[in-house]
């Protein structure tokens, strides 16, 4: 069977993290997507909340399945019998930052990196932009899977 790992923060999950996610799904049998669990930040939404989106966004792709991890990713894959990373580019400065985590994990465990580029339609998107435009109410209604939408809304109305 061949696996994947799609990793990211996933606070909130964009349109670009779905395309990556949807495609990655086309090339393998199983896609892991593995929300960061990170200590040190305060994410908008909690780990549970990302991960009650994801599902329900890849909910139609029977082949992905939602889960979280801590520490390196290497390990998470090591655990999970995982031969490779999914993830998407936007641009040549990601390009430099993920070029360099590709050789790090290929040389910690033989773990292999899919680059994939993103589709231009979403090259703009990161998670930072998407909450920063919904803080000051701009529209990101295309930007959002519409559950990440909807909760990103309600979110936002809470803390006002």
């Amino acid at each position: 069977m061949r696996r994947a790992v799609c990793p990211g923060s996933y606070d909130p999950a964009t349109n670009g993290h779905l395309d990556i996610i949807v495609r990655a799904a086309e090339l393998f049998d199983e896609v892991v997507v593995a929300v960061l669990v990170n200590k040190k930040k305060q994410g908008l939404f909690s780990i549970d909340e990302r991960m009650d989106m994801l599902r329900e966004t890849t909910a139609k792709l029977p082949n992905v399945r939602v889960d979280s991890w801590h520490g390196l990713l290497v390990d998470y894959c090591r655990a999970n019998g995982i031969k490779a990373i999914a993830k998407g580019l936007r641009s040549v400065s990601d390009f430099d930052y993920e070029l360099q985590m590709a050789q790090m994990n290929r040389e910690l465990s033989g773990v292999e990196t899919l680059l994939m580029a993103n589709n231009p339609a979403y090259s703009y998107l990161s998670s930072s932009l998407v909450k920063e435009v919904a803080t000051y109410g701009g529209d990101v209604t295309q930007m959002v899977p519409d559950v990440v939408h909807k909760r990103l809304a309600e979110k936002l109305a809470r803390s006002e």
